[in-house]
């Protein structure tokens, strides 16, 4: 039988509504009956997967043939010394090494993640700077999975640990002096990183230089390319502040380039006399304006480039004399290269229908040559080096697929469904040739939506298995996420949320009605924001889904929103509403999945989550599954997998994460009936 939690009613009353929460007992962690329940759902669900277990054997096999275990990434330089981390077979974690000079010379490992994890039960790495003289080592490391890293430094010439400096470090700057390193951590209520120090190694001061009073408001350290000044940011999800310090004057004061205004971001780079500025001050999708670098405010924005309503401005790198701007239009994101000795621009040209590009390692400043990454769902991530002079790409290295991937053997395609407001939603899929259009075949459909994220457009070796097996997969850019700029961020967040659950919809009816999928072979996937997402769809249209996975899904909505002790709950307020206010309380708790669940039969259902997950707790699946199995009908399966010693990001040693994929696809693979 399936694990039946104790109902133990706990009553509150918000604007006169009566809530009555049956399952509160399950955010205590230290309860022993919470971890014995989450147990039994985890001895449940492979209870009910051990007739699958041959075909996750054969994924969890086919996945590893697909990875070169024993790899190289392509170095980059910097400072006279190549970077680059490796792989071995056998071992979990990359090794990171640099060489000195020439790639010809001997390699100097400068972190071992294995070594560092050899007595961890999770291992993750957070930020890694190397000091202007390259001897002094600055990184971050998690071992719980709660995403908090402590900071050390190491002496990349003895080999020898420096300093412990500091824990809960999020940002890590090092000034020109190399010995003072400046960096954030987080307060504990929140989560979120508050307060910026500046540290000078070998003593025992600790500064603290600022101390950020809103809830909402993240901080960050960072320098520039130039390597002139350090730049510390503070931002919430709406609004920005930027502030700079000469990097050769780390005891200096910080000086503001313009004040925070309600509403208005903007963030800050360095060329020459100037201060190059993206800000939305003028439209949602930004603008580029530069300042004086003597007097950056406002008042002194010159115009570069004016907001456009139709071309996301999304960021924007600078070099000695060529700029990068990474823009976003029609749904596909471009890069704009300026000479900025003669103010010709061209973008880089890409040659599919759907793909990702983003920007790779580009640490040196006086360069002609950009690194980019690019990939799709049928070509495997390949690093380029384009000449800004010359206009052209050279591939340096595409990921290899063993295994015998052939990519001339799948096809991707890129369209648009119509929503039910008649706007127009951009849809991105892949298949094997050989594929029908003749609505036989059954699709593995994800989706994102909110904090104007883009969802990219990745190639995943992984994902052969399902198209091996006859699976279309497909994308949906749905409203909330950023595929079509800030406007369709705003329409699908606050009080237009519903949007993002109906676009989801919308776009799964249409792949029904093109022939792209059988009615009753529809499998949905999100993720965090997007298991919300997961939660509201499988509530609001159950009959259209085989399958739902919801890994580590937000979807108790009423209950953390209204708990300002949650840690990163008030900072997104101006994601999903404050509500306090009875309008967004009202429509939350009208999508909320947690309390919208019904007594109606419900698709097959796999949720996934992580007992140190940082930014969903645990209890929020663990509760939403409890009250499904007490509610709804039907017979169809209902799953919990609860990683003991994981967080939000899944297990971090690499055949566990494959062993996590291959356990997913074998329950959507056997939903249809494919055993093997």
């Amino acid at each position: 039988m399936p694990p039946v939690a104790q109902k133990v009613p706990k009553v509150d009353v918000v604007h006169g509504d009566r809530r009555e929460d049956d399952y509160a007992w399950l955010r205590d962690k230290q309860d022993p009956a919470v971890k014995a329940y989450l147990e039994d759902e985890n001895l449940w669900a492979d209870a009910i997967m051990r007739p699958t277990e041959g075909l996750q054997a054969s994924l969890y096999k086919e996945m590893l043939s697909h990875i070169k275990e024993t790899d190289v990434n392509v170095p980059y330089r910097k400072k006279g010394f190549f970077y680059y981390s490796r792989t071995e077979e056998g071992k979990q974690y990359p090794i990171y090494c640099r060489k000195k000079g020439s790639l010809d010379a001997p390699e100097q490992v400068t972190l071992d993640l294995n070594a560092l994890a050899e007595k961890e039960k999770f291992m993750a790495l957070g930020a890694s700077t190397v000091s202007d003289d390259g001897r002094l080592l600055a990184y971050t490391t998690d071992t719980t999975g709660f995403r908090q890293y402590t900071l050390y430094v190491k002496d990349l010439e003895t080999g020898e640990l420096v300093e412990k400096v500091a824990e809960k470090v999020g940002s890590v700057a090092w000034a020109a002096d190399n010995k003072t390193l400046f960096y954030t951590v987080e307060e504990e209520s929140t989560k979120r990183q508050y307060r910026l120090f500046r540290h000078a190694l070998g003593t025992e001061r600790h500064d603290l230089v600022f101390e950020e009073q809103d809830d909402a408001f993240n901080v960050g350290v960072g320098r520039t390319r130039s390597e002139a000044y350090l730049i510390f940011g503070m931002g919430s999800l709406t609004t920005s502040e930027v502030r700079f310090l000469p990097a050769a004057e780390p005891s200096g004061e910080w000086r503001q380039v313009a004040p925070r205004i309600a509403k208005q971001e903007y963030d800050v780079e360095h060329h020459g006399e100037s201060f190059y500025i993206r800000t939305n001050d003028q439209g949602r999708n930004f603008r580029l304006v530069k300042a004086p670098v003597a007097n950056p405010g406002r008042e002194h924005w010159q115009e570069v480039l004016p907001h456009r309503p139709d071309v996301m401005l999304e960021g924007m790198d600078f070099f000695k004399d060529f700029s990068v701007l990474y823009e976003r239009e029609g749904g596909l994101p471009q890069g704009r290269v300026t000479d900025l000795r003669t103010g010709d621009w061209h973008r880089i040209t890409f040659p599919e229908p759907a793909y990702s590009a983003f920007p790779g390692a580009n640490p040196e400043f006086d360069t002609k040559v950009f690194r980019y990454n690019y990939q799709s769902l049928v070509t495997p991530n390949s690093v380029f080096d384009y000449d800004m002079e010359r206009r052209t790409s050279t591939l340096l290295k595409q990921q290899e697929v063993p295994g015998g991937y052939d990519a001339s053997q799948y096809a991707s395609e890129r369209f648009f469904a119509t929503a039910k407001d008649g706007v127009k939603v951009p849809i991105s899929l892949v298949y094997k040739k050989g594929f029908k259009r003749d609505g036989r075949a059954p699709l593995y459909l994800a989706a994102y939506g909110s904090y104007g994220f883009p969802y990219p457009v990745i190639f995943s070796s992984n994902r052969l298995a399902l198209l091996d097996r006859g699976f279309v997969a497909a994308i949906a850019h749905i409203r909330g996420g950023g595929d079509m700029g800030k406007p369709w961020h705003d329409d699908g967040r606050m009080l237009k949320k519903m949007n993002t659950f109906t676009d989801f919809i919308d776009c799964a009816e249409h792949l029904v009605q093109a022939g792209y999928a059988k009615r009753d072979g529809l499998h949905a996937w999100g993720g965090s924001a997007g298991g919300l997402l997961m939660g509201a769809v499988a509530n609001m249209r159950p009959d259209l889904w085989k399958s739902v996975l919801a890994d580590v899904p937000f979807v108790d909505v009423m209950t953390t929103m209204l708990d300002p002790d949650i840690p990163l709950t008030t900072g997104e307020y101006d994601e999903w509403g404050n509500p306090n206010d009875k309008a967004f309380y009202d429509y939350m708790k009208s999508y909320s999945p947690y309390d919208n669940v019904r007594a109606q039969d419900y698709p097959a259902l796999l949720v996934t989550t992580g007992l140190a997950d940082s930014q969903v707790q645990y209890f929020e699946p663990a509760k939403w599954v409890a009250k499904l199995r007490a509610t709804k009908t039907g017979d169809s399966p209902l799953l919990l997998r609860c990683e003991m010693d994981s967080g939000h990001g899944g297990a971090a040693a690499r055949t566990k994460a494959y062993q996590e994929t291959a356990f997913e696809y074998a329950f959507l693979l056997d939903a249809v009936g494919i055993k093997q």
